[in-house]
Parts: structure tokens; C-alpha cells; sequence
């Protein structure tokens, strides 16, 4: 078997790649030792988000009375909500592979391991590969020190997927990952504990943020514990599980990387340059193994740079601290750049500007007047160089920030666009005026 691209991985970074390849015109396959759709789709971001999406509907019919509607107290019917789960995946799942079959990329079933730069290995089979190979291979759990997975210990993937609601769930790591599970499953009626080493939960984020959202956690009766590092004798003898959240590690193994002269990080992440180009010519690296923030609409990006450099296109590097950030627990929080310490830190002459849902009318109407617009400028020349977004459709909000700077706007234009009335944008709106010292509604 011969083709012009050839992709390991079919997550959100590989079979992106896949796709742009075969618009370009390369004959194209994927490799997938797993399910289409590589971990996000089936057992990562896809599952987790509608998960949660229950938790956010049970959240609001609990609440319909601040809206004049008398609804009586809600059952959770858990079975129900993984079956939805699995539904959810299979529909978006089914999805990618209709995508393949429309654009002529045939799916290889099996692991690979590379041969050379223009040949892979897959289930004792060789694969002539002319123009591109594509490491797409995602990330895999990792343990703790001193805490394995096994029996009641397990990771993200499996917490999500669940087939009983537990009555007590240990979550280790207030990341992303870990405050997302912890905020579903607080909801849905676990007692869960939360645990952090750091000073504060969600610690890459700005300081503002995480106070805020520590507070929302509380009122779902998450027992968070900050600066305490998990002790299964003290902590975890009477949970029904342990959710290890505490970051993952690239999943390389197989790859055969020395074998091909492929050079590494420090970090042991696969180096490569702003194209996704490989220390070997022919190979590219997208997604998780690589540096930068490990995220699939990161890995998406990169897929497309990575395959149109093999075209001989222009394309241009990734920004990782431009690229937008999202976790969907409740309250969700968003941001992109960098927060006010960081900015302080890099020398700039800073300028905030801060607004709470409740100042606009959209924040009342819609029930959500704690929020938080948050936006890190640079005072001489206007420059946007954060936002920061906590409360209702936080995830969606911050992407006009994001627009904004990739389109080499400030926080000044911002201030002065015509936002619709009565909508949460209007905030960001009012956020970016008060940085640029004449909030109106403040």
C-alpha cells in the first residue's frame, strides 16, 4: 500500500490533518488502534461535555423558581445519562467516519510504528508513505506519586464513564479536567472532595478567576482542599473512587521515535518546529506530543498547519498563548493570554479592566449577576494582552477578545464596537471601556 499522507491518530488533530490532506489532493489514510475519533471524541472532551450539560440543565430546573416557575424536585436517572453519554459519541463519531468516506480518506485499523520518513509499520504490514507521516497520537493518563491506577484509583477517561452515580468521589487535581468532573458530579448528587497542591484551584489561571470559582464550588458543596496533597490513608478510605486529574503524558510508545531519529524535549514532548515539522524531514507532530497547551482545537490548528506545509503552502506558527481556553464547569471560566500577574511580570505598563455580569442588563435577565469580564491591557498602545471570563456562556464570550487580537485590534476598539442589547457581550464590551478608563455602566 502506497500514499501521499498518511496520519497516525484519529482524534480532533489527526483526522483534521486527514481531511485538509485530501483537500490538497494527497491520497490519504489514517491510522487508528482505537475508535474514530481517538480519545476526545470517545472518552475525553465529547463525554465529558454532555455530562455536564446535564449537570447545567439539573442546575437550572433546580433554580426555576427564581424564575416564577414551580417544577418539582428532579430525579437523576444515571443510566439514562450514560446512555445519552454514549449516544452523544456515537452520533459525533459516526460523524468523523462520514467525513473520511466523503473525502476519500481510507481508515487503517491497528497501531503503527514508524520504519523510516516514508514508511510506517502497521500489524506487521509496511506502508509506503510519499510526501507526509503525521503524528497525531494524543496523550494517555498518568499516575501520581505514590497513587497507581487499579481497583478504586482511576483516571479521567473512566470517571466519565461511569455506570453508577457514587455516593463519594475523591477528585485529585483542580485543573481543567479535575474541576470539570468535580462540578458534574457535585451536581448530579456525589459527595466529592476536591484536592490541589497548589495555593488555589484552577492555579493557571488569573487570581481573580479562581476566587471565584472556588467560591462557586463551595456553593455546590465540592469540599475543595487547597495546598494539600492527596493521602489515600487520611483521605481516600472511604471513597467509592479516586480521580486522578493531575495532568497526562504523551502517548509515544509505540511510535518507535528513537528508531526514526525523531528528537525530544526535555519534557519528553517531540520537538518541532512553527510548521509541526519534525527534527526528521517527512514527519510531522501535532496535538499533545508536542509542546504547548495540550488541547484538541490546538491539535485541530496544527493539523491544518502541519499538512499544508507538506503541500508547500505558507503557513504560519501558532501563538500558544493566544489561543483560547475553556473549561466547562460551573461556573464556567474562559481566557486567553495572559493574566494581570503574568503581564506585570513581562515588564508591560498594565491596565485592567473589570466588569460583573450583574452591571449589564443581560446578567440580571439571564440570572447570572456574579460573573466576571476581566481584561488585561497594555496602556501606551492599547494592546489586548488577556481576557479573563468567568460566569454564564464564558466559553463562547471570550472568543471576541481572541478575534480581536488575532486580528491586531486593542482593547480600545473594543470599547467602541456596537455590542446588541440585552446581551452578556455587552460586558466584554464594558470590561474593555473600563480598561480604557470610561466604564458607563460601573
Amino acid at each position: 500500500m502506497a500514499y501521499d499522507c498518511v496520519v497516525i491518530g484519529s482524534g480532533p488533530g489527526g483526522y483534521v490533518a486527514a481531511i485538509r490532506a485530501a483537500q490538497l489532493g494527497m491520497k490519504t489514510a489514517v491510522v487508528e488502534k482505537g475508535d474514530v475519533g481517538g480519545r476526545c471524541l470517545n472518552v475525553a472532551c465529547i463525554p465529558a461535555k454532555a455530562v455536564l450539560r446535564t449537570a447545567d440543565i439539573l442546575t437550572e430546573i433546580r433554580e426555576a423558581g427564581e424564575f416564577g416557575l414551580k417544577v418539582a424536585e428532579p430525579e437523576v436517572d444515571f443510566a439514562a445519562v450514560g446512555e445519552r453519554r454514549k449516544k452523544v459519541i456515537k452520533t459525533l463519531t459516526g460523524g468523523v467516519s462520514g467525513l473520511f468516506k466523503k473525502n476519500e480518506v481510507e481508515l487503517i485499523e491497528g497501531e503503527a510504528s514508524l520504519v523510516s520518513a516514508n514508511q510506517i509499520s502497521v500489524g506487521g504490514k509496511t506502508i509506503d508513505v510519499g510526501k507526509c507521516i503525521v503524528l497525531a497520537t494524543g496523550s494517555v493518563k498518568k499516575p501520581i506519586p505514590g497513587l497507581e491506577f487499579g481497583d478504586r484509583v482511576i483516571g479521567t477517561e473512566e470517571a466519565w464513564a461511569l455506570e453508577e452515580l457514587p455516593k463519594k468521589l475523591v477528585v485529585i487535581g483542580a485543573g481543567a479536567s479535575g474541576t470539570e468532573i468535580a462540578s458534574a458530579y457535585a451536581r448530579l448528587g456525589s459527595e466529592v472532595s476536591l484536592f490541589e497542591g497548589l495555593d488555589r484551584v484552577l492555579p493557571t489561571e488569573d487570581a481573580d478567576i479562581s476566587k471565584l470559582a472556588e467560591r462557586g464550588f463551595k456553593k455546590q458543596g465540592i469540599d475543595v482542599h487547597t495546598k494539600t496533597f492527596f493521602d489515600m490513608e487520611t483521605h481516600g478510605k472511604d471513597a467509592d473512587w479516586i480521580v486522578i486529574a493531575a495532568g497526562r503524558g504523551p502517548d509515544v510508545e509505540a511510535l518507535g521515535l528513537d528508531k526514526a531519529g525523531i528528537k525530544l524535549t526535555e519534557q519528553g514532548l517531540i520537538e518541532v518546529d512553527g510548521a509541526l515539522r519534525t527534527s526528521v524531514p517527512g514527519i510531522w507532530a501535532i496535538g499533545d506530543i508536542v509542546p504547548g497547551p495540550a488541547l484538541a482545537h490546538k491539535a485541530s490548528d496544527e493539523g491544518i498547519i502541519a499538512v499544508e506545509d507538506a503541500a508547500g503552502l505558507q503557513t504560519h506558527p501558532i501563538a500558544h498563548v493566544d489561543i483560547p481556553r475553556a473549561t466547562f464547569c460551573m461556573p464556567n471560566v474562559a481566557s486567553f493570554g495572559l493574566t494581570e500577574a503574568q503581564a506585570k511580570e513581562a515588564g508591560h505598563d498594565v491596565v485592567v479592566g473589570k466588569l460583573q455580569y450583574g452591571a449589564v442588563g443581560a446578567g440580571t435577565v439571564y440570572g447570572d449577576r456574579t460573573g466576571l469580564i476581566k481584561v488585561i491591557g497594555e496602556k501606551k498602545y492599547g494592546e489586548l494582552l488577556g481576557g479573563h471570563i468567568i460566569g454564564a456562556k464564558a466559553t463562547e464570550l471570550i472568543q471576541e477578545l481572541v478575534n480581536v487580537r488575532a486580528l491586531e485590534g486593542g482593547y480600545p476598539e473594543v470599547a467602541r464596537i456596537v455590542h446588541g442589547h440585552p446581551t452578556l457581550s455587552e460586558g466584554v464590551m464594558e470590561a474593555a471601556r473600563a480598561a480604557d478608563g470610561w466604564l458607563i455602566h460601573g
